[in-house]
């Protein structure tokens, strides 16, 4: 939305804008609801989810958070708290740009200089299923995509 309201800005400067121009306003304000609620849901059992990612992660592969002999849970779930946590914000928001922009390209190269992709792809497959127990369709509807892209973008 932020960055829908950047270009809208430059491209209509001196000039109203058009009624087609404006149809994201009126899309993004029918989903409010949705996207409020699915945020606050996120936010309120944001430990649970957790807790329940990194245990169905564990237990698909018991050294996805080991690099050779180095244990990196800590460092595995701080990242993928804070992609849950700039998710939620961007689906809250609208604006996946800004998400792209400010997180995913950098983590994706820090992923890559490690060697973990594999361990994206993963997590957001895990993270889908574990928060169909919190969000309603049309809550998903609205955050499913961008965890899609997470995947993307992260992932090998």
């Amino acid at each position: 939305m932020l960055s829908q309201l950047a270009r809208l800005s430059t491209e209509a400067d001196g000039r109203y804008a058009s009624a087609e121009e404006l149809l994201f306003l009126k899309d993004y304000f029918q989903s409010l609801n949705h996207r409020i609620s699915a945020y606050k849901k996120i936010q309120a059992s944001e430990t649970e989810i957790m807790r329940q990612v990194e245990a169905q992660m564990q237990s698909l592969d018991p050294n996805l958070f080991r690099r050779g002999t180095q244990d990196v849970t800590q460092k595995c779930r701080g990242d993928i708290l804070q992609v849950l946590r700039h998710s939620a914000a961007a689906m809250l928001i609208n604006d996946t740009e800004r998400l792209r922009d400010r997180l995913l390209l950098w983590l994706q190269t820090i992923l890559g200089a490690v060697q973990v992709r594999n361990t994206a792809t993963v997590t957001y497959d895990v993270m889908k299923k574990v928060l169909k127990q919190y969000l309603t369709v049309e809550e998903r509807n609205l955050f499913f995509p961008i965890l899609d892209n997470n995947r993307t973008l992260l992932g090998k």
